[in-house]
């Protein structure tokens, strides 16, 4: 398939997307017992990406581009942890301020190892199914469906994974988070309707995915 410039720019929000998420959810907010990761805007947002790779590209692309973004996460983390070991000069004073941030990056890549790949593909996988038992109609079933079972399990994994043992976690953080990612993600419909109708007729495709293997480890132009 010959790769658009509109595809490269998805991808590139797609990645974007991960390698914030996974650096700003160091930060916790909330009111009272209602506590998030400073990530919980930015999770709905590449889901909805996801959500327009496969509705548009199919999921054998959606498969590739979910393991090249994990892919430079993973760089971006090697980096982070390079610098992290470097010396600082004698004048800077922030390098507790770069290990207690970044250097907690490491634990926040293995949640995300779990999280968002069992959590894309899930979503990737239900929503594509559900185009063909739907013939192609209700767009707003498919990414909702999706949405709730993909970020309902990538919430539930990354959560427990990256704040257990810490002060801040708490089981309810799982629900609220769920909840949260998955409203935004209702709200934001109308936004997702938009960008894939106007894919779909500048790209002149409409993937349907007959035939396709859905195993997440097969990236071959046949898997």
């Amino acid at each position: 398939m010959k790769i658009s410039h509109r595809l490269v720019i998805i991808i590139a929000v797609f990645t974007t997307c991960l390698i914030s998420a996974n650096t700003i959810a160091v930060k916790v907010i909330g009111t009272g017992s209602y506590i998030l990761p400073a990530a919980i805007f930015v999770f709905p947002i590449s889901y909805i990406f996801g959500d327009i790779l496969t509705e548009v590209y199919g999921y054998q692309v959606a498969r590739r581009v979910i393991w090249l973004a994990f892919a430079c996460n993973l760089l971006f983390v090697l980096f982070t942890w390079i610098g992290q070991l470097l010396p600082p000069a004698p004048f800077w004073e922030g390098q507790k301020a770069y290990e207690n941030i970044l250097g907690y990056t490491p634990r926040l890549l293995a949640a995300s190892l779990g999280g968002y790949l069992v959590g894309e593909f899930v979503n990737s996988f239900v929503l594509a199914r559900m185009k063909l038992l739907t013939g192609g109609r209700w767009l707003w079933s498919r990414t909702i469906t999706s949405t709730i079972f993909g970020e309902g399990l990538d919430t539930a994994i990354f959560i427990t994974l990256a704040y257990i043992g810490t002060p801040t976690f708490a089981p309810i953080m799982i629900f609220n988070h769920w909840v949260t990612k998955v409203g935004i993600e209702i709200v934001l419909t109308p936004v997702t309707y938009i960008i894939v109708n106007r894919l779909k007729r500048r790209e002149g495709i409409d993937t349907y995915d007959y035939g396709t293997r859905f195993n997440p480890f097969f990236i071959s132009e046949k898997g």
